[in-house]
């Protein structure tokens, strides 16, 4: 697995000052997406062992809030092989930090897989059950609008991942 960019200090992809890790690589192709360069999974940097554990020691700062996944795509089958272990170690060190993760596929909140089911690998659950923000849905142009929080267009949906698994019906996190 690729990925494009990290930003060390973000405060635009989920609450409070986070790293956020995008990840190279998408099918999606949205029209005007804002990092169309992430698209290609050749793109960027190998993300190896040595930048995960750059990652990990920078998450322990105290005003680091959490991790954010962004793209390119995430959740595409090739990176969700790619983050998992990473993502289960960062659940590990540090089980008080929230994770968030942005994709354009949309969840199935009665099982936490992905609706479209070719795109489920044998990590998508247990991938998805780590997060606790998943702000989910392609970005659709025609449905922009900038005054939406963490997301881009309104059929985005910013869902409470623990709530929605548990009840197995959508929880938004935010309206």
């Amino acid at each position: 697995m690729n990925y494009a960019t990290i930003k060390w200090t973000d405060i635009a992809n989920g609450e409070g000052v986070r790293i956020s890790l995008f990840v190279s690589g998408c099918t999606h192709h949205c029209k005007n997406c804002f990092n169309e360069v992430a698209w290609d999974f050749a793109y960027g940097q190998v993300f190896d062992a040595e930048i995960q554990e750059k990652i990990l020691k920078e998450l322990g700062s105290s005003f680091i809030a959490g991790l954010s996944l962004l793209g390119g795509e995430p959740l595409e089958p090739q990176n969700q092989e790619g983050l998992f272990p990473f993502i289960k170690k960062v659940r590990e060190a540090y089980p008080e930090k929230s994770i968030w993760c942005y994709t354009g596929f949309v969840l199935d909140e009665t099982d936490g897989t992905l609706r479209e089911k070719q795109k489920n690998t044998p990590y998508t659950q247990e991938l998805i059950s780590m997060f606790d923000v998943l702000v989910d849905g392609p970005y659709v142009e025609e449905l922009k609008d900038i005054r939406l929080k963490f997301r881009g267009s309104s059929n985005q949906r910013v869902i409470d991942v623990k709530k929605t698994l548990r009840t197995k019906e959508c929880s938004l996190y935010l309206e």
